[in-house]
């Protein structure tokens, strides 16, 4: 019989590629991890990796029992969901990741909404990259994800994710309110084109706002001159206020505070999505089921709910 906890390792081994990717995606040492493989590969009674170079690489044979690995999994949380199911209380542990804006703007509420509906209901949250998110989700890191993705850069799609929308808010430029010691070109900004000379901030290269941003500016006929750059969009928002920089910011930035930035509709009326994803194995678990209908009750009550 082969035992479950080696072949999910051999899994793991198969979508993250290195023994240490392994080690910690699941929080063991390497030697453990290597100790556990070279029993399954025992208990199977043939041979499962073949180094190549510094890596370890899977036999066909092993990329079988991966793939079928996948398909024990899906059917044992799809037990564990109707167990759950069947108690009369809603309780256990929902592995939540979420980006920075949808943490601020919605989590808190959506906490508590939690807490007092069902007590019993533990959410442990982790800040994440939207895609890294999804694809940890998919590999059953997380049990939930709040991801984005902007007009023209779709999210990855994995096989087995089930996406729902939460929301869509719209983009607009934000440029410092009319502050006495602003300088007098922010004052004339009435559109993108107007923001061509201007200093911008904007997140790092790779990130899809990032990628996103430039190219409305070059669609609108100037290379924007980045001169601050940070994922935190919080920090933008302060850059801004302050009279520092311009950026091309979502309308969920502004939940739950003051927004004392002078907001510049852009052509189009282009719109961020926001949605949630789990694995279709889960969708049935009570907990996790509660903790989707919270973040959507949420996003209902701050009026931008999906559309």
């Amino acid at each position: 019989m082969l035992d479950l906890h080696r072949l999910r390792l051999l899994r793991e081994l198969s979508i993250r590629g290195t023994v240490a990717g392994v080690a910690a995606a699941l929080n063991y040492s390497p030697s453990s991890v290597s100790q556990q493989l070279s029993l399954l590969e025992r208990e199977a009674g043939v041979e499962l990796l073949r180094k190549s170079g510094r890596r370890l690489q899977l036999t066909p044979q092993a990329q079988v029992l991966a793939e079928h690995t996948g398909q024990l999994l899906e059917s044992l949380e799809r037990a564990e969901a109707a167990l759950a199911a069947a108690h009369p209380v809603v309780s256990g542990t929902v592995r939540l990741a979420v980006f920075q804006t949808a943490a601020l703007a919605l989590m808190p509420n959506m906490l508590r909404t939690l807490r007092e509906t069902h007590p019993r209901v533990r959410v442990e949250l982790v800040q994440h990259e939207p895609e890294t998110a999804l694809h940890e989700t998919w590999a059953r890191g997380f049990d939930l994800v709040v991801a984005e993705q902007y007009p023209g850069h779709a999210a990855p799609h994995y096989a087995g994710l089930d996406r729902e929308p939460l929301t869509r808010d719209e983009i607009r430029l934000a440029v410092p309110a009319d502050l006495a010691d602003a300088p007098d070109a922010f004052r004339r900004v009435h559109s993108l084109q107007d923001a061509a000379e201007l200093p911008w901030v904007m997140e790092p290269h790779g990130a899809a706002s990032r990628h996103w941003a430039e190219q409305a500016c070059r669609s609108a006929g100037f290379e924007p001159g980045v001169r601050f750059v940070t994922a935190d969009l919080q920090a933008h928002v302060r850059l801004v206020e302050s009279g520092n920089a311009v950026a091309l910011l979502p309308e969920l930035v502004w939940a739950h505070r003051r927004q004392e930035a002078r907001l510049v509709d852009l052509a189009g009326r282009p719109q961020r999505t926001i949605f949630t994803a789990m694995r279709r194995s889960t969708a049935q678990h009570p907990a996790i089921a509660a903790a989707r209908g919270a973040l959507e009750a949420e996003a209902a009550a701050l009026g931008v709910a999906a559309r």
